[in-house]
């Protein structure tokens, strides 16, 4: 869904490994002594647990002050019954009981078997200390028989199960392939939500709860309740790697189902994005393609477009221009507005409401600057090429009436000048005669240039929704607008 291109993937499985090992450093130190003791343990052949002889054992029970041999009588018989019973137990030898301190010698199988032999003598009343001179047998002779005996215990545990674990594979097969069937429902998650990419959202979460659920009965069947506890926190410590690791995929994945909601474009929509500016091409869960006024594709990532302040130049169609002008100071100023105002009144693609108008925008030092409005609907006519052709009319019109447009005037002033340089001093580098006041005069027919609709970059944008790559775009017409 993500669209991950190999690059990107091995990219995103080295940071996740990084930060796996990160995690796994923060956590090896609480361990790592533990570990170290029992690795030592095996080495030494000392078993895998903890209580061993030389190891303070901490109780609550209190040592009674009167102890005879009859007590310690008793404590031995009922370790015999107890070590008789078991298998397992049958080389333990209680050597002595005196006064509450047990002594055991012998051979067992493994650490586990020893420090239960340990634990039960410790269990009996009246006991005060165990001496723990047990040794683990570890014969190649015996380790054999007993590697020969637990594999054929686990096989035959394992076909006593198989009934029984084939049953929650059923289960979750069955639930896996519900989940998928529900899930490609279109039409139902539709009904919910109009957006198409929130609707095969909903179908994805549909099919892991059904697979989630799968997996929790399969493991109600094997009476493995326990280990949903140890799944969810494995999943959550490798959901939190995976999020350091990921995280700008993540951050763009949802601002791509929030921009899907907001829908702030359309597919063709001139938009400015954060100082980049285009036609909406498409968007996908990664990123926004925009195909820019000269051609080039321009992607922006979800997260920084749902961020940016975004003008979209489309959503009305009505969008107004302007352009600046300067005329002579010595203009009649209401006059040149009327000429400029029946110009834009007559002149194709400017909209009569709102109407065209102009204002004074500044009074120069040599000449009055005037601004230029109006509108363009731009659905039926070109923005640009319509600004384009008002300049050109102004200007027509300007020169047909004989309104000038002023240059700089500089005078040059010399201390002491000569014959010459004083004539030369006297006269301006260039002043322009006094021009007649401007009077409005019948202009002749002007030609009118194309200001038809620009479709350039909606053809580019078309071929961009057939290129191999466009099949994941989120744009939607029938999703709600901002």
């Amino acid at each position: 869904m993500l669209g991950l291109s190999p690059r990107n993937g091995w990219c995103w499985l080295r940071y996740f490994v990084r930060h796996l090992a990160l995690l796994f450093l923060l956590v090896m130190p609480f361990h790592a002594q533990a570990e170290l003791e029992d690795i030592t343990n095996i080495l030494t052949g000392q078993g895998g647990g903890t209580n061993t002889q030389d190891e303070a054992v901490v109780t609550d029970r209190v040592i009674a002050t009167d102890s005879n041999a009859i007590d310690d009588k008793k404590i031995r018989n009922r370790l015999r019954k107890i070590y008789s019973e078991l298998d397992t137990m049958q080389q333990v030898r209680i050597v002595d009981v005196s006064s509450g301190v047990v002594t055991l010698e012998g051979q067992v199988e493994s650490a586990a078997v020893q420090n239960r032999a340990v634990q039960f003598a410790r269990q009996v009343e009246g006991v005060v200390e165990v001496e723990n001179n047990l040794s683990i047998d570890r014969t190649i002779s015996s380790r054999l028989e007993k590697t020969q005996q637990k594999i054929l215990t686990l096989s035959r545990d394992f076909i006593a199960n198989l009934p029984v674990l084939l049953l929650a594979l059923l289960m979750i097969a069955i639930c896996w392939v519900l989940g998928s069937w529900i899930s490609g429902w279109k039409k139902l998650f539709l009904k919910l939500t109009p957006n198409p990419f929130i609707a095969n959202l909903f179908g994805q979460i549909t099919r892991l709860c059904f697979i989630f659920l799968g997996i929790i009965v399969a493991l109600v069947l094997l009476d493995a309740t326990s280990l949903i506890s140890t799944v969810l926190g494995a999943a959550g410590i490798l959901g939190l790697a995976i999020s350091f690791a990921i995280r700008d995929t993540v951050e763009n994945y949802i601002a791509s189902i929030l921009l899907s909601l907001r829908h702030p474009f359309e597919l063709n929509d001139l938009v400015l994005i954060g100082g980049y500016q285009g036609r909406v091409a498409r968007l996908t869960s990664r990123a926004t393609v925009l195909i820019s006024i000269d051609g080039n594709q321009i992607r922006i990532p979800n997260a920084m477009v749902f961020k940016a302040v975004i003008t979209n130049y489309t959503r009305n169609p009505q969008r107004r221009f302007d352009f600046s002008i300067g005329v002579d100071t010595e203009i009649d100023l209401l006059e040149v507005q009327n000429i400029a105002l029946n110009v834009l009144d007559h002149q194709p693609g400017i909209l009569a409401d709102p109407k065209p108008s102009i204002l004074i925008d500044q009074l120069g030092d040599f000449n009055v600057t005037l601004t230029l409005y109006a509108w363009v609907d731009q659905s039926k006519h070109d923005w640009g090429k319509v600004r384009s052709e008002a300049i050109r009319k102004i200007k027509e019109a300007f020169d047909i009436q004989g309104i000038i447009i002023p240059t700089p005037i500089y005078k040059v002033r010399i201390d002491n000048p000569t014959d010459t340089q004083r004539t030369i001093a006297e006269t301006d580098a260039w002043i322009p005669s006094t021009p007649q006041s401007a009077k409005p005069q019948t202009l002749p027919k002007q030609r009118n240039a194309d200001i038809s609709v620009d479709t350039s970059l909606e053809k580019q944008v078309a071929e961009e929704q057939h290129s191999e790559d466009s099949g994941n775009n989120l744009l939607n017409t029938h999703a709600p607008k901002e």
